[in-house]
């Protein structure tokens, strides 16, 4: 079988189901990552876990298939959220890999994998496990399959790891119809503070209410609306395999995951021995700006799950998190980067006050700013654009940053144009004092953007 090599992305696999990716797919993956555990790291088990969309079952049992047919055994996990399956890895003290497409359309579908305690596979990681997949030489045998439930041990994290005082917190939750479903209630009703109403809380892969990422405002409508209606205390939303959070405040505003990080901070920052916090290059100054009010130390690194994790461990860290809503506490446990876990740490914080969500907002420095910008370009030139992006900086000696694609940085904002890894796309963002500042900005980049498609 002729396997399409560009399903191989920065952080993970993924492609659109059934015509990138199918079950021969998954089992030539499998038969793969189950030699290349035995051969390079001398791992014999691991462990596999998958979503709820409509073809995660019969990828998942081709990918299982694959694996112990090259001798590896498998501990199954079945249906859980992604937090869960990395839960299971650290049970197990073992790689895993887990079907998912994340937050990306019903169609598409994919494989989160691991070959270090950090994270996820990420970059050259993954361009090698292509090669060794291209080459074709893999192992035989019989591996066998355990089947296995991490529920309790799940629970039992969240009630370790969570800590409500005295009020009680009227909360709306957006499941999405994904993954969740198969667990956050049971996880919620933990806690006798909470009255939770929850929406969207159907397993159903076809996600038929909205596009699973709460990144997105427009797919947050659906729980402005209930939160308005109901007067909570705040909305909270997952996307498709529990992996990220979105926000919505008390007075039906949404906000960015950099703000939610504030409000975290602002709680957080004075009880950490560690004071560096992490955050991705598409976050807002104002984020910058507040760690510093508190006596932090920013730390901007490179977008991307994978790699936010792996650095926030390496360093020590004991907070971290980005733009997508991608967040890890370090500061109790083993970190999971679990959306319900990092919605349960907010509410935990208005469990003991008085004031409302989005006073915890109060006073922070404010930027007029865009949502994430993409344009569409092909996978072959988004790199090269982003390369002649950074000549034309350093021609107009521009202070930039260039961990993650080219952040310019000036005094009264800042521009961002990023190679997309998980899709034909540049991602551009910007930030300024004042709107005029902003849209020259924009022009002056999307301008020269658009001259290099």
């Amino acid at each position: 079988m002729i396997i399409n090599q560009s399903i191989f992305k920065e952080y993970d696999i993924r492609g659109i189901y059934p015509t990138e990716i199918n079950e021969e797919t998954a089992y030539l993956i499998g038969k793969g990552y189950g030699s290349y555990l035995q051969e390079k790291f001398k791992q014999d088990t691991c462990v596999v876990g998958r979503d709820n969309r409509l073809s995660s079952p019969n990828l998942a049992n081709s990918l299982i298939l694959g694996i112990t047919d090259s001798g590896c055994n498998v501990i199954n996990y079945g249906l859980i959220t992604t937090p869960m399956h990395y839960l299971t890895r650290h049970i197990n003290n073992v790689f895993g890999i887990m079907v998912t497409a994340s937050h990306n359309p019903k169609d598409d579908n994919g494989f989160k994998f691991s070959f270090d305690k950090l994270a996820n596979a990420r970059g050259q990681m993954i361009y090698d496990f292509r090669d060794y997949i291209l080459k074709g030489n893999f192992l035989t045998g019989q591996g066998k399959v355990i089947l296995k439930n991490i529920e309790n041990e799940y629970l039992a994290y969240m009630q370790k790891n969570i800590n409500m005082g005295p009020r009680k917190i009227k909360a709306v939750i957006d499941l999405g119809n994904g993954a969740t479903t198969c667990i956050a209630k049971k996880v919620h009703n933990l806690f006798s503070n909470l009255d939770i109403t929850y929406i969207c809380d159907e397993d159903n892969g076809t996600f038929p209410n909205h596009h699973p990422d709460p990144a997105v405002e427009e797919n947050m409508e659906m729980l402005k609306n209930k939160v308005l209606k109901l007067k909570a205390d705040i909305g909270i939303a997952y996307d498709g395999d529990g992996d990220r959070i979105g926000i919505i405040l008390e007075n039906g505003k949404y906000i960015a995951a950099d703000k939610y990080m504030i409000m975290i901070i602002r709680n957080l920052l004075p009880k950490l021995k560690n004071k560096t916090i992490l955050y991705d290059v598409k976050c807002s100054k104002a984020l910058e700006d507040e760690i510093n009010t508190l006596g932090g130390i920013p730390y901007c690194y490179r977008t991307g799950t994978s790699y936010t994790e792996a650095k926030t461990k390496e360093m020590g860290l004991e907070f971290g998190g980005e733009f997508s809503g991608h967040i890890f506490f370090n500061d109790r446990d083993y970190a999971l980067g679990s959306g319900i876990y990092a919605g349960l740490r907010l509410l935990e914080i208005l469990s003991y006050t008085d004031k409302k969500a989005s006073s915890l907002l109060d006073k922070i420095n404010y930027y007029y700013a865009t949502p994430e910008i993409k344009i569409a370009t092909t996978n072959e030139k988004k790199f090269d654009i982003v390369k002649q992006i950074l000549t034309y900086v350093k021609n107009k000696n521009y202070n930039y940053n260039d961990i993650d694609g080219v952040r310019v940085n000036f005094k009264d904002g800042w521009a961002l144009v990023r190679a997309s890894n998980t899709g034909p796309n540049l991602t551009l963002r910007f930030e300024a004092t004042t709107e005029e500042y902003l849209n020259k900005l924009k022009e002056e980049f999307t301008t020269l953007v658009n001259s290099l498609l």
